[in-house]
């Protein structure tokens, strides 16, 4: 049986409970992926603001 543990999200490498990840290498791998996805999401969420308005202008004010 083995010992309690989880795997590093980068390079699934086993690692200790208590660590993120493997190595200084993995994290910033990791980090750059957590800000790629912040920034994916804040321009989706710019799209659909985008959207709605053009809608709502659609609906209301196009004769």
């Amino acid at each position: 049986m083995t010992d309690m543990h989880k795997h590093c999200p980068v390079c699934n490498t086993p690692i200790p409970l208590n660590e993120t990840t493997c190595s200084e290498k993995c994290q910033g791998v990791l980090t750059k992926r957590q800000a790629s996805m912040r920034k994916n999401r804040m321009i989706l969420f710019v799209l659909m603001i985008v959207f709605i308005i053009i809608f709502m202008y659609m609906m209301f004010f196009r004769n």
